[in-house]
């Protein structure tokens, strides 16, 4: 299941029955397929008695009419938490269609690989479009797998179809008297869900290539790298994934392996308002590409709605030098807007520095459970963005405020003038703050670390653009906000004014939008925002002075 996304289509409920549980569904599939579906062990085990298959020809019907209801019933039956640890989730059937529709502009391959079949649908319909091609699905859940057998069986595809019950990072492929078409939808996986030793595989094998890999990168950089391995000279293919890879810092080795290397042609990004995905809060981009072109540029593409997406062509052409030295491809869609003349960047005045990260709120942010402190340890902060938007232009107090916790690296002197905070340094452990990866990485688990007060903070993520508040009460801030840290002491009308006029011109479109326009800045963004020079701030600054008096 995992290159699939979003539903496409639900089977219809009145010709096509519901399936009560897992194992009912894989008794229908079983029935379905036949022969070609004998179970080994570990898959028998996994899905348990099954019981007697009902209605085999409703979902024979529906198969052959274009649906998939055997894949569509996984997804009703197993929570969307369920599959999201695996990145399992179904891709709509226009996506589907424009993406075949490339790949069959590009010619006519020998055998067609799917990375994350799931229940088939890439891979089927590629299979009816290349009569003659071999199929090859990946899947390491032995239930899609199962799935995709009895679709393949009723549409008469099951003579041509190898399935592999592995991770796909873990296949090799024969050679072909042939192209090879790599076709289907990465599961999207983040790093945090990613084992240490296929963390040291990508490293290691981007290394080989002459790049470095971060080990922040989502399980679709892993594959992208390993359909790069498994290509040769003249293959091609398209996937879909997330888009955030345009953007992000980790997304940087990725489009280094697309460009020359994996030959990167067209990039079709759809709009975030889109929600091409249904259930699945993500965006996407579609990627073709043909190993060992040598195309003078990529043609990117931006997508309002789904159903403008076919056919996979048009955009604007972009240089691959262009592309190298972009620190954000999405930003090269469209022409950026020209910097207002004689304005400045935010960062040529300020350091934008992200709040800190407790690693457990629960322990670190003061609450009814905490044990008695000192005042001394205990420091006003803002831990949720509404604070700063209900607070503009002004956090005039800290009296709304909850307090984080922050301990000194030392604790020997303290813990001995006040047994409170020994107490409270075995509950925390108790607790199990210690364990979280932040706080092992810290240089002492008990030890936050706070910045200073910023003179300014900002909202970072929402579906507006950021809010910038004065910050007189000096309260500090954690990971939900940025602290604006003037690069030399401003006064506090100038402050006022700089905040005010980012306050005011601040846009969405400077930032990264998400699906539903969730809109995120990261520091570096917010530094990049136009500013007037200082000079005019402090005019400015005159006038709001004069007004206010």
């Amino acid at each position: 299941m995992g290159g699939e996304l979003a539903l496409h289509r639900v089977a219809d409920k009145r010709s096509t029955p519901m399936l009560r549980s897992e194992a009912e569904l894989a008794s229908v599939a079983f029935a379905i397929a036949g022969p070609v579906a004998s179970l080994t062990r570990t898959e028998d085990a996994l899905l348990g008695p099954m019981p007697a298959p009902r209605n085999l020809e409703a979902f024979r019907r529906a198969i052959r009419d274009g649906e998939d209801p055997l894949g569509t019933s996984l997804c009703r039956l197993r929570s969307a938490v369920a599959r999201r640890a695996s990145g399992a989730v179904y891709t709509p059937k226009p996506m589907v269609e424009a993406m075949l529709g490339w790949a069959v502009s590009q010619g006519t391959p020998a055998r067609v690989v799917d990375p994350g079949a799931g229940s088939g649908r890439f891979l089927l319909a590629a299979g009816r479009a290349f009569p003659k091609a071999e199929l090859v699905a990946v899947e390491p859940d032995p239930l899609a797998a199962l799935l995709l057998r009895a679709n393949a069986v009723t549409l008469g595809l099951a003579g041509r179809l190898r399935v592999i019950l592995t991770d796909y990072r873990s296949i090799e492929l024969a050679p072909m008297d042939g192209p090879t078409l790599f076709l289907g939808n990465p599961p999207y996986v983040r790093h945090h869900g990613i084992g240490k030793e296929w963390k040291d595989w990508l490293a290691a094998e981007s290394a080989s290539l002459g790049h470095r890999a971060s080990r922040l990168a989502g399980l679709h950089v892993h594959f992208y790298l390993k359909t790069l391995l498994l290509s040769r000279p003249g293959d091609w293919g398209a996937f879909v994934t997330s888009a955030e890879w345009l953007d992000v810092n980790y997304g940087a080795v990725m489009r280094m392996l697309l460009l020359p290397k994996l030959g990167l042609n067209s990039l079709h990004i759809l709009a975030p308002s889109a929600m091409p995905f249904g259930e699945a809060a993500t965006t996407a981009a579609i990627a073709c590409f043909v190993a060992g072109s040598e195309a003078p540029g990529v043609r990117l593409r931006a997508v309002r709605q789904l159903k403008q997406l076919e056919p996979l062509e048009g955009g604007r052409s972009v240089p691959w030098q262009e592309l190298n030295v972009a620190r954000r491809w999405s930003s090269l869609l469209a022409p950026a807007a020209p910097r207002p003349a004689g304005s400045v960047e935010l960062g040529e005045l300020c350091r934008v520095h992200r709040g800190q990260v407790t690693g457990c709120n629960d322990v670190w942010i003061a609450g009814p459970r905490t044990p008695p402190l000192p005042a001394s340890v205990l420091f006003p902060a803002v831990t949720r963005a509404r604070e700063l938007f209900s607070a503009a232009p002004e956090l005039a107090d800290v009296l709304s405020l909850r307090c984080v916790i922050d301990l000194p690296y030392d604790l020997d002197g303290l813990a001995e003038e006040d047994p409170r905070i020994a107490r409270f340094v075995a509950w925390a452990e108790a607790c199990g703050a210690s364990k979280p990866y932040i706080a092992r990485h810290r240089r002492a688990w008990w030890a936050v670390g706070l910045r200073g007060p910023a003179p300014i903070l900002a909202t970072y993520m929402a579906r507006r653009p950021p809010t910038f508040v004065l910050n007189p009460c000096g309260a500090r801030h954690l990971n939900i906000a940025h602290g604006i840290y003037p690069r030399q002491p401003l006064s506090n009308e100038t402050l006022a004014a700089l905040a005010a006029w980012l306050r005011a011109t601040a846009c969405t479109s400077a930032g990264r939008t998400y699906a539903g326009g969730l809109t995120k800045f990261e520091p570096k963004e917010l530094e990049r925002l136009p500013i007037p020079p200082l000079d005019e701030l402090n005019d400015r600054a005159k006038t709001l002075d004069a007004d206010g008096a």
